[in-house]
């Protein structure tokens, strides 16, 4: 956990604007898809762990539970919707599911490249409404939006660090519970 005499005063304001910010593309890319649906209908817990596994090809259950902070029960109910939608497969650990490889299909793959050009346009739009100068704030604050992101990466594998006394209801604060991100 940071050090409360570290603090940094802007640290609240930047928490709100990112939170604010995520909340804000999910809402758009619903209101993008057709009857405000992600793409092929999918919730964001499921678009992330298609994207997780694009990422990291053939990964193991336990590994993607790993990797996106999710409980081993949500990551078997995620893969066995997308098994069922035939955006993943799964090979090997017939004996044990825990052992079994997953890959994405190619209509798994086009359910990535899909999200990620709703969130590209979805950007490119916003940013249409933005000044010059906002516009170039954002463009030389690159570099630290990486850093912050590298930072946030290590800090999933260091939990023990994250969680303020009084705040630790479990694994998945932002999107509801493994229940509602693996239903959404």
């Amino acid at each position: 956990m940071p050090s409360a005499d570290r603090a940094d005063p802007a640290e609240p304001q930047i928490a709100n604007v990112v939170s604010r910010l995520r909340r804000a593309m999910r809402r758009a890319a619903r209101a993008a898809g057709k009857g405000g649906v992600l793409p092929g209908g999918l919730s964001v817990a499921q678009l992330e762990l298609l994207a997780c596994l694009a990422e990291n090809p053939g990964s193991r259950p336990s590994q993607l539970a790993r990797l996106l902070r999710l409980a081993p029960s949500s990551v078997a109910t995620l893969v066995n919707g997308l098994l069922r939608e035939a955006l993943i497969t799964r090979t090997g650990g017939e004996s044990d599911r825990r052992t079994a490889l997953i890959e994405l299909t190619a209509a798994g793959h086009d359910a990535v490249v899909r999200w990620q050009r709703v969130n590209e346009y979805i950007l490119q739009a916003a940013l249409t409404e933005l000044t010059p100068a906002s516009r170039a704030a954002l463009v030389g604050s690159l570099p630290a939006l990486h850093e912050l992101t590298r930072a946030i990466d290590g800090l999933a594998d260091e939990p023990a660090r994250l969680a303020p006394s009084g705040t630790d209801d479990g694994d998945e604060a932002d999107d509801g519970g493994p229940a509602e991100r693996a239903s959404a």
